[in-house]
């Protein structure tokens, strides 16, 4: 059974930091592209980082970049969001996911038929 668990949300002030982490279970964590997106109240689902499988090479989305950190543990089968100088923005929901990238450039809708987390809020007070 592929699981992937989301921990490490919460309320923090706005410049604060915190890190998610994904615990994934299931499939070969190291021979998937991982990725992090989040959604907002009332608006849709947005890439946050992607990470690809065959050498982690990373990319955000362009706001972000320079703030958030994507991260792969393959010994612990665990990928990570570090969020820097939060902003109430950045309010959320925050879902970790995993997908098989196969042979072409790495995007944000080669998950979309992967695998998903439940999901972890992150909440930034101004």
């Amino acid at each position: 059974e592929v699981q992937l668990v989301e921990s490490g949300g919460g309320l923090v002030q706005a410049g604060g930091s915190l890190r998610l982490s994904c615990a994934t279970s299931g499939f070969s964590f190291d021979a998937y592209a991982i990725a992090w997106f989040r959604q907002a109240p009332g608006k849709g689902r947005e890439g946050v980082a992607a990470m690809s499988s065959y050498d982690r090479y990373s990319f955000y989305a362009d706001p972000l970049r320079g703030r958030f950190t994507i991260s792969a543990d393959n010994a612990r089968n665990t990928m990570y969001l570090q969020m820097n100088s939060l902003k109430p923005d950045d309010t959320a929901v925050y879902y970790c996911a995993a997908a098989d990238e196969g042979s072409g450039p790495l995007s944000w809708s080669v998950f979309d038929s992967g695998f998903w987390g439940q999901g972890t809020q992150v909440t930034v007070s101004s």
